[in-house]
């Protein structure tokens, strides 16, 4: 098939790679215009249109998928598909209907679990022990288009959402081909989704890292890991933000009972109270640091007395 693809961040990466070495042709990509990333906040291409160039496709940037000239170029390069992933727009029914075949979605949960914009965070947040992807026909309502194809994925103890939607991405690309040939041989019908079976996952902000520490100390590993490395889990310490890296459980013997948020830094460890057992923090980052291991932080706060974070 003849096919524009659709996305923006490196997660989506693996799928254009993907149909790029298929057998279905590539002509142009679409993907969010250049935006300021990093440190230096310095206007950048997105990955995906930064992995378009090299591959010499056309890039399509438009502020709006609903602007009169980008429609008329999507009609002009008249795709029988436009597969999508992560791509950070809503699509308007005009674009819808174009190709022949429809947008067809990659999303990273099993529909119709996790729709939205933050599924593999909300899968760790919740404690799910299997998660996945899944292709599906894209419907102006959010995520809730037939279903062409779903794969599972275990969640390990101590993954992060980085590390889940890394595996993700590259099982979905194949997923995603799969799914287009068998579009493209009629062999593939979709299904609707159960409605009973909705759940949502709306995007996690920065204010929903922060870590309350009177929660369990399962629960705050699960905030933690969930938001690792976006938004990036945080808490309180004199006064300033410092960011988190995973934690993991204290044993019976690794630390005394502490309050909620209490700190104890031990020789090799650094622990903090939870609503039940401690934590032992990982890696931790200051406002101005560098990251660092937590006893290398905790150096220069054991002659300071007491501390507490949150």
């Amino acid at each position: 098939m003849r096919l524009v693809f659709a996305g923006t961040p490196q997660t989506a990466v693996p799928s254009l790679d993907a149909l790029l070495a298929s057998r279905h042709e590539v002509v142009a990509v679409l993907t969010r215009p250049a935006a300021p990333a990093g440190r230096g906040r310095h206007v950048e291409s997105s990955p995906v249109a930064q992995r378009a160039a090299e591959a010499g496709l056309e890039v399509l940037t438009p502020a709006r998928v609903r602007d009169p000239q980008f429609l008329d170029r999507l009609r002009q390069i008249a795709p029988d598909c436009v597969p999508l992933v992560a791509y950070g727009a809503l699509i308007p029914q005009a674009a819808l209907d174009v190709p022949a075949h429809g947008w067809i979605n990659l999303h990273f949960s099993v529909l119709p679990a996790w729709r939205g914009a933050a599924p593999v965070q909300h899968a760790i947040l919740h404690g799910d022990d299997v998660t996945g992807a899944t292709t599906f026909r894209l419907v102006a309502e959010l995520d809730a288009g037939p279903v062409y194809g779903v794969l599972t994925e275990p969640v390990r103890p101590a993954d992060t959402a980085g590390d889940l939607l890394d595996r993700l991405a590259h099982s979905g690309a194949q997923l995603l081909v799969a799914t287009l040939d068998g579009i493209e041989a009629g062999t593939l019908e979709a299904v609707p989704q159960r409605a009973e079976d909705v759940s949502f996952a709306p995007k996690v902000t920065p204010a929903d890292a922060r870590v309350d520490w009177k929660l369990p100390a399962h629960v705050v590993d699960r905030v933690i890991r969930a938001c690792t490395p976006e938004p990036g889990a945080w808490t309180e310490h004199d006064g300033a933000r410092l960011k988190l890296g995973p934690v993991s459980l204290a044993g019976p013997g690794d630390a005394h009972d502490l309050a909620p948020g209490d700190v104890l830094a031990a020789k090799h460890d650094v622990f903090v109270g939870t609503g039940s057992r401690p934590v032992r923090l990982g890696e931790v980052q200051a406002e101005g640091k560098r990251r660092m291991m937590a006893s290398d932080w905790a150096r220069g706060l054991r002659s300071g007395g007491p501390v507490r974070l949150g």
